[in-house]
């Protein structure tokens, strides 16, 4: 089984926008590879051989939360798993929190750039102590983010903080762990209590990197995700399977870990 970790779809009403104002926010240098719409992903998926996407939506606004979230459930499906989100400032983070896992949703996630708050404050530390506590799954952007100017407001520090502050559950730092400062991954984050995927990827750090990481960091929580549409989830497969390591390894990262995490196995 594959399994992507990391994608990104919207209503089909939002979608043409959205995709249009994201390419405008960096500069356009990406070649999307879908058009954003559930149809899209799943048409990629069907041409890579790719089981299951998991959508990963950002709310940037309180008022979002409600619409964001219903419209997430109606897309999960045996193709599709969605998660939720919420907004960050806000006092009543556990009654949003238990908004999202009434309708289901397995985790949330976070962009600090979009969202504009520190990944380790302490405000923001109480938000993951609940969500973790009701079982949910936290996926956090981290490192650079190409629309955004620095300073950034994520890094393998403040994660390796985070992580060793946490009282269990899962948290996963996108980008394997923060994008373009992978040698303080290696330095701060590798063997913390913390899931990476590898999203935006192969293309940016280099094999020998990745392979020093995973070794240091244990294949069993290096999770396959493309960011799609911004990263072409068929090059990131055929990089991983490329790699000299066991097709154990190379199983655990493409879907079982996965899997695993989302109480598919």
């Amino acid at each position: 089984m594959i399994i992507d970790f990391h994608t990104h779809i919207f209503p089909d009403t939002l979608a043409k926008k959205a995709k249009e104002t994201l390419l405008r926010n960096v500069n356009y240098r990406y070649e999307p590879a879908t058009d954003l719409t559930k149809a899209g992903l799943i048409e990629t998926m069907d041409k890579w051989c790719i089981d299951i996407s998991v959508n990963q939506p950002v709310i940037t606004k309180r008022t979002q939360l409600q619409s964001t979230n219903l419209w997430a459930q109606s897309v999960c499906d045996d193709r599709i798993i969605s998660f939720g989100g919420i907004f960050p400032h806000t006092e009543d983070y556990k009654k949003d929190i238990d908004f999202v896992c009434g309708l289901g949703l397995k985790g949330i996630k976070f962009h600090v750039e979009y969202q504009a708050f520190g990944v380790d404050d302490p405000k923001a530390l109480r938000i993951y102590d609940y969500a973790l506590s009701k079982g949910l799954i936290i996926v956090h952007h981290a490192g650079e983010d190409h629309g955004m100017p620095p300073p950034y407001r994520s890094n393998p520090q403040k994660f390796a903080y985070i992580a060793d502050h946490m009282q269990g559950g899962i948290m996963v730092a996108a980008h394997l762990g923060s994008h373009n400062m992978w040698d303080d991954v290696e330095r701060y984050l590798v063997g913390k209590n913390i899931y990476l995927d590898t999203s935006m990827g192969f293309e940016y750090y280099g094999k020998e990197q990745f392979l020093r990481i995973v070794k240091a960091h244990g294949a069993d929580r290096i999770l396959f995700a493309s960011d799609s549409p911004w990263s072409n989830a068929k090059n990131e497969i055929d990089a991983i399977n490329s790699l000299p390591i066991n097709q154990t390894s190379k199983d655990l990262i493409l879907g079982g870990n996965a899997a695993r995490i989302l109480g598919l196995s």
